[in-house]
């Protein structure tokens, strides 16, 4: 069975940085992605990585702030999130995509995954 396990979250002032991990068990071949969920609001994607960490896609939230990456010898896949805003603020989560890729392929909807992990709370203050 896989299972995600995300961490790194926290309290951050704003302009600081944080580092999220995701540790993934089983296979490391999946395309791998990172979404956040704030209250009352949907889980939207922020970056998105390849299996072979070869291709990656930034939505607007993250392009230029955040910085997505992959240590398959881990299984882990990382979200650097500087320049932290406190519209950042959410519960981050990584997820997992059991479909089919390239070296360089992601996904970017949110049906796309199949396993999800169960969050870690970013906090920004300003």
């Amino acid at each position: 069975q896989v299972q995600l396990v995300e961490s790194g979250g926290g309290l951050v002032q704003a302009g600081g940085s944080l580092r999220l991990s995701c540790v993934v068990s089983g296979r490391t071949s999946y395309a791998m992605g990172w979404f956040r969920q704030a209250p009352g609001k949907e889980r939207d994607l922020v970056a998105a990585i390849s299996w072979s960490g070869g291709g990656t896609y930034y939505t607007d939230a993250g392009k230029g702030r955040f910085t997505i990456s992959r240590d398959n010898a881990k299984n882990t896949v990382f979200l650097q999130m500087d320049s932290l805003k406190p519209e950042d603020t959410a519960v981050y989560y990584c997820a997992a995509a059991k479909g089919p890729s390239s070296s360089s392929g992601y996904y970017t909807g949110r049906d796309a995954y199949d396993y999800w992990g169960q969050g870690t709370q970013v906090t920004v203050s300003s």
